[in-house]
């Protein structure tokens, strides 16, 4: 009979490993600021987060952010167009396809 705890310590030995490297990166990453918040690009007409809690989504409404710091400006730009995430406050670039929505509105 082979001997299966050796096997079975050094799967578990090699588990946690396998953990830290599993972490997935979140999808449409821009950017990750020193202080760990997340920038990532809307998908088109995205107005939702989309960030995974758990078993679910955020889901919370995407609002525009005049509050950045310096970090901001130097990563892209002086005003740039930010959205913040109301619930996880991750960040969000606007989609590439889609017209700026910076201009005075039309009434």
């Amino acid at each position: 009979m082979p001997d299966t705890t050796s096997a079975t310590t050094e799967a578990t030995a090699a588990k946690p490993e396998a953990d830290e490297a599993a972490v997935p990166e979140p999808k449409n990453l821009v950017a990750r600021l020193a202080d760990g918040t997340v920038v990532k690009r809307r998908i088109k007409r995205q107005r939702a987060c989309d960030e995974p809690m758990g078993k679910k989504i955020c889901a919370g409404h995407l609002k525009r952010w005049y509050g950045y710091g310096d970090e901001i400006v130097v990563m892209f730009g002086r005003n740039p167009e930010i959205y913040r995430c109301e619930r996880c406050q991750i960040l969000f670039r606007p989609n590439e396809s889609e017209t700026a929505r910076t201009g005075t509105l039309a009434f």
